[in-house]
């Protein structure tokens, strides 16, 4: 029997979010008449797979579905496989370096307007892991990267920084001083620490605005000599500016 140590609120919060996905997207599959490319993607057995409901995939064959930007209904095959993929996010199967991809896997497959049970069931599962992430000494996910991924896939940083911003908790201000100075020379030269297909202007003049506003006096409290995240000036972007990957 595996004993999980880990039983803070928020685990437990996240472990309910896990089993809800499991038994809202139950029985889904692709579409009947969904195809793939057999050269580049994957056989024509293994898409045979994914028509199969709850059918455990191995993690390459997971890999090659969630990441295909390809599908002709990308929404039915990402409820094909989102139980699995979310344990698998969760356990650290998924590569930091995916982080965004993953986001825009969410954002291809429009959760956001799938029927109310299901839009709710995602948005409890990346809500529920933000918060425990946050809360971590050591995600199987870096925050900076968890942040890039819900940003990616619901287009927007809005709820995610408002939810760390709530939280009073020493972790929480650990991952903010690191997030910070990951940041920091990216935000003051005016780009986005990442590549985005969203609104890049918005997202960089929110992202820095936050820091601005609120990582000083958390940073300083957490760490009295800490310089970080001290000034995130906000300068106009020049127009025509090409956005550039991270």
């Amino acid at each position: 029997m595996t004993v999980n140590l880990d039983d803070t609120p928020t685990r437990l919060r996240l472990d309910r979010a896990l089993d809800d996905l499991a038994v809202t997207f139950r029985g889904m599959t692709a579409r009947a008449d969904e195809t793939q490319c057999t050269c580049h993607w994957g056989s024509a057995e293994e898409l045979a797979l994914l028509k199969v409901p709850d059918l455990e995939l191995d993690p390459e064959l997971l890999r090659r579905t969630w990441g295909a930007p390809d599908w002709g209904d990308h929404g039915a095959v990402l409820r094909r496989v989102l139980p699995q993929l979310a344990r698998a996010l969760v356990g650290g199967a998924v590569p930091g370096y995916s982080v965004a991809e993953v986001g825009e896997s969410f954002a291809r497959g429009g959760w956001q307007h799938w029927p109310t049970r299901q839009r709710a069931s995602v948005s409890e599962f990346l809500h529920a892991w933000w918060s425990h992430s946050l809360t971590s000494p050591a995600s199987t996910i870096p925050v900076p990267g968890l942040l890039v991924l819900c940003a990616e896939a619901s287009a927007t940083l809005t709820p995610w920084l408002a939810a760390w911003e709530a939280l009073d908790h020493p972790l929480a201000d650990r991952h903010l001083a690191d997030t910070a100075a990951r940041w920091e020379y990216d935000l003051l030269t005016d780009e986005l620490p990442w590549f985005t297909r969203h609104d890049e202007d918005a997202l960089r003049a929110e992202l820095t605005a936050w820091l601005a506003r609120y990582a000083p006096t958390r940073l300083h409290a957490h760490d009295p000599s800490s310089t970080a995240a001290a000034s995130y000036p906000s300068p106009p972007r020049p127009a025509g500016k090409t956005p550039t990957g991270h």
